[in-house]
């Protein structure tokens, strides 16, 4: 799954997405521990659409914010330095 596919989806089908591929992840993972597993790039690929799709979940709520006008405070120059 490309970023510029999860971009096209709305929130509905994003929650629907993760939680296709979580459970295909656990079936995966299933397959994997009793040695039935042969697609074993599947379970790569899966993480990687699943950290995707959390990071344009994160764009669009800065996004959100920033269209709001809050202030954000985790961006690494408004830190403060220790």
């Amino acid at each position: 799954m490309t970023p510029a596919e999860i971009r096209t989806m709305d929130e509905a089908n994003l929650d629907q997405q993760l939680t296709d591929l979580h459970k295909e992840w656990r079936d995966l993972r299933f397959a994997e521990a009793v040695g039935k597993l042969s697609e074993t790039h599947r379970i790569r690929e899966i993480r990687k659409d699943i950290a995707r799709i959390h990071t344009i979940r994160t764009e669009r709520q800065i996004a959100a914010s920033v269209a709001a006008g809050e202030p954000l405070a985790h961006r690494r120059k408004d830190r403060k330095r220790r």
